[in-house]
């Protein structure tokens, strides 16, 4: 059984969301939930919300706890970039690019459907 989980435009890097999901990729979902609580990083309760979705929507679909469930598949895709402009001296503007990222979770119980 499988369940997912998707958060799209969120306002961060890939980058900065691939270093917490790059920690927690085939983990236990409570042992997943442990290590980002206690991550330094925002991305980390970014990921955090997305892992509890996905398990909550495991248990909404078949009925599978939290605790029989591992993280099948994590990762962040790029998304829409803003661009905006920096004022700088003597007239002129430098690009300034506000980056955004979709994350996408999958939960399994490791049983074939």
């Amino acid at each position: 059984m499988e369940a997912k989980s998707r958060q799209t435009d969120i306002k961060m890097t890939a980058r900065k969301l691939r270093r917490v999901i790059n920690e927690v990729r085939g983990k236990a979902v409570n042992e997943a939930l442990d290590m980002l609580r206690f991550m330094p990083y925002f991305a980390a309760k970014v990921v955090e919300k997305n892992v509890k979705a996905a398990a909550a929507n495991a248990f909404e679909k078949a009925g599978v706890r939290a605790e029989s469930l591992k993280i099948s598949e994590i990762f962040a895709d790029e998304s829409a970039t803003y661009k905006r402009g920096k004022p700088r001296a003597q007239g002129r503007i430098y690009k300034r690019l506000k980056r955004t990222s979709h994350l996408t979770v999958k939960v399994s119980d490791g049983a074939k459907a």
